[in-house]
């Protein structure tokens, strides 16, 4: 805009009859300059982007109270942000009731894309800073409760260490998560993946051994074939086997397949572990939690020429068009450090 005394002198200096003339002249200079300057970003845009970050971790933390807790706000403002989202989109994005919490179809196209959206935000952000290759942030792990209390703990560590600006939530809980539900970054299980919408990663196998108690054994000698083991008191590990086993010979290959009467049966494999400690059984373990006490001679490894099918070993995480550096370089230490963990061969196809 012109100065009002530049505009007083201009229409002095060429009168009336010049005045449309000035105008036009001036009227385009004005046109050519909100033409070249950037229009600040539309603040519209900029409040959906973070209704949708709101939305993303409502779904994601499973409840508003709770992704009113992770964004350190309440839950009153939480349900009017998703309640503005719907009404700028039109749509139901969430059916919700007393004690559940459902996404619309709607709803759920939405969290796919939004959560695209958002990684792809962070991806552009992290290539601006020149960081994309410095893990920060949080990462959510799920890991088997044995396992990850015992042998995943150093290349944890390890991870750690190499990384300062991460933090990890370590969950112990057995079986495969609800990765959006649960807003899990990835999980590492042992034994199949039954789940083919997940990308796995087989990092190794989990050797595994039958033992028991020298006083199973009482004045017996130690069984040397897996038909000498049919009679003796069992303990089964139900995530794995319960009424039968399948041994095979180390280096002839033969197979059988063994009926057992389980006298306790349980899913914790420490629980496993301590019931053949106390002479209960005979079991199937992993190689990794029984090494110590065959060394000490607390148990003893029966029929040794004949072993149980190993267990894989899988890390496990959603497809994404975008994965952030701090999962990237976990699944690296993962992958280079799982399989001396475990103690077995690794397997590192993926």
């Amino acid at each position: 805009m012109y100065a009002s005394g530049e505009w007083r002198a201009w229409c002095s200096q060429y009168g009336k009859r010049r005045f449309g003339a000035v105008v036009a002249r001036h009227v385009r200079r004005i046109y050519a300059v909100r033409m070249t300057t950037p229009a600040p970003p539309s603040a519209s845009s900029l409040d959906r982007i973070a209704l949708l970050q709101t939305f993303v971790r409502i779904v994601e933390a499973g409840s508003l109270s709770a992704a009113a807790t992770l964004l350190g706000t309440t839950q009153p403002t939480v349900s009017r942000r998703l309640q503005a989202l719907e009404r700028s989109l039109g749509l139901p994005l969430l059916q919700r009731s007393t004690h559940t919490m459902k996404l619309t179809e709607d709803g759920e196209r939405c969290f796919e894309r939004a959560r695209a959206l958002l990684a792809g935000l962070e991806a552009f952000a992290s290539d601006l800073r020149g960081d994309r290759d410095q893990p920060d942030g949080t990462l959510r792990v799920v890991v088997p409760h044995a396992f990850g209390q015992h042998q995943l703990v150093e290349p944890l560590s390890d991870y750690l260490r190499r990384y300062p600006r991460v933090s990890v939530e370590w969950l112990l809980r057995d079986g495969q998560p609800n990765f959006i539900a649960d807003g899990i970054d990835c999980a590492i299980l042992v034994g199949a993946v039954a789940d083919s919408a997940v990308v796995a990663i087989r990092l190794a196998e989990v050797p595994r051994i039958v033992a028991a108690a020298p006083s199973v054994l009482g004045r017996s000698a130690p069984p040397a074939r897996p038909s000498d083991l049919a009679d003796m008191p069992w303990l089964a590990l139900r995530t794995y086997y319960r009424d039968t086993i399948a041994l095979t010979h180390a280096s002839g290959g033969e197979r059988i397949e063994l009926a057992i009467r389980p006298r306790m049966s349980t899913d914790s494999l420490y629980a496993l572990r301590s019931a053949a400690l106390m002479g209960l059984g005979v079991c199937v373990a992993s190689s990794w939690l029984v090494a110590d006490d065959l060394a000490q001679g607390r148990l003893l490894h029966l029929a040794p020429s004949w072993q149980a099918d190993p267990l894989p070993v899988h890390l496990v995480y959603p497809h994404a068009r975008f994965y952030p550096a701090r999962l990237r370089r976990f699944i690296e230490a993962m992958r280079a450090s799982v399989p001396a963990a475990v103690g077995g061969a690794a397997a590192r196809r993926g």
